[in-house]
């Protein structure tokens, strides 16, 4: 009796299902914190886009630690996986090319800040008249550039099949809430999509009653759209040029921490891709 319970013991501690390694279980941590950032932000501030880009950061520092652990190489290896990889190699290119077009557009976006931050200091009429045209021409051009480009990431993604590895399905998790984030930032940089009758009249209405855009009214317009809205009701005022100056402060610095954070995030997919790179030439 007590032989056939020591066996009927034995057999039940083999059973005992084996644990997903730390880095599995860190990387679906960072996926679930990411896609629930995404499901529950009501603001569109750059802040919140930051804090999206920062949680990429740590996302895909995560999956190239994923990569290197010899169970995740040995079965993304197999040949018929091989394709799957493709695809996955495919989605990262597309990542870094949308991931060039937001690093442009914020670069060109603090230029023309920039400049115009220097002509309100100088306050002279003639000049800040052709620089606000400037900065709205700017801002126009942007915003088809960036429509293109959400446009482009519809259905980038594709869906799970029966045939592709574990470990494929997670990788392509992770492209579609990076995908998500940089959807996100393209929208925070564009704002408000434009009227077909006046370009800027969409953004004249976020202001109530000749409001201008830096009352708390309006605290939860993002910066872009704020310098928008300054810039469409500014007068030779001194209190309106003001306004503007404090917002274009506001933007600069916010874009700053994004050109950071995207510039960071761009060396962790590069080296996600060599991983993968890697793994496919083997």
């Amino acid at each position: 009796m007590a032989s056939n319970t020591q066996i009927s013991y034995h057999v039940r501690s083999n059973s005992f299902p084996s644990r997903p390694h730390p880095i599995t279980s860190e990387l679906d941590q960072h996926l679930s914190r990411l896609r629930s950032s995404q499901a529950t932000s009501i603001s569109s501030s750059s802040y919140f886009i930051c804090h999206d880009i920062n949680g990429l950061q740590d996302l895909h520092g995560c999956v190239d630690k994923f990569l290197q652990l010899p169970l995740i190489q040995q079965a993304l290896g197999q040949e018929q996986q091989k394709k799957w990889i493709d695809e996955l190699l495919n989605g990262s290119l597309r990542i870094l090319d949308v991931s060039s077009i937001a690093k442009d557009a914020l670069s060109q976006t603090k230029e023309c800040a920039q400049g115009l931050s220097s002509v309100l200091r100088r306050r002279r009429g003639d000049e800040i008249s052709s620089e606000v045209k400037k900065y709205l021409t700017s801002r126009k051009s942007l915003k088809k550039t960036i429509k293109k480009a959400l446009k482009g990431l519809e259905s980038k993604c594709s869906s799970k099949t029966s045939e592709e590895h574990k470990t494929i399905t997670k990788l392509r998790e992770v492209e579609t809430v990076t995908f998500a984030v940089f959807e996100s930032l393209l929208s925070l940089i564009s704002g408000p999509k434009a009227s077909s009758k006046s370009g800027w009249s969409l953004v004249s209405k976020l202001i109530h009653s000749k409001r201008i855009a830096c009352e708390e009214e309006e605290s939860d317009m993002n910066e872009f759209v704020k310098v928008d809205a300054a810039l469409s009701t500014l007068t030779s005022k001194s209190d309106n040029i003001i306004c503007v100056q404090n917002q274009l402060k506001e933007l600069e610095s916010s874009i700053q921490d994004l050109e950071e954070g995207i510039e960071c995030l761009s060396r962790h997919l590069i080296k996600s891709r060599v991983s993968l790179l890697n793994i496919l030439n083997n």
